[in-house]
């Protein structure tokens, strides 16, 4: 999975702030808010990152059992998917 190109994931303020650019600006009309698992979960889905890499990056930072981080991550796909932000 990834993120398509034309969005900046940026923290302002200690909020996490995807930003469309450019001609995104006019398909993806707003901003997205996200808290830190999501901006870490961005992150590596803009590098292409898969469900089980995404399951371990928030094993690993956070204390979280694998079943609820596996749904905690599908809910957010599913959301930036239902936007259009993947390829």
């Amino acid at each position: 999975m990834k993120i398509k190109d034309g969005f900046m994931l940026r923290e302002i303020a200690g909020t996490w702030v995807v930003v469309p650019l450019g001609q995104r600006v006019v398909e993806y009309n707003g901003l997205m808010i996200l808290n830190e698992s999501g901006a870490l979960l961005w992150k590596l889905l803009e590098k292409g990152a898969e469900m089980d890499d995404l399951v371990q990056a928030l094993l690993n930072e956070y204390d979280v059992d694998e079943a609820t981080a596996r749904a905690d991550i599908e809910e957010m796909i599913g959301n930036i998917r239902d936007r259009g932000l993947l390829e």
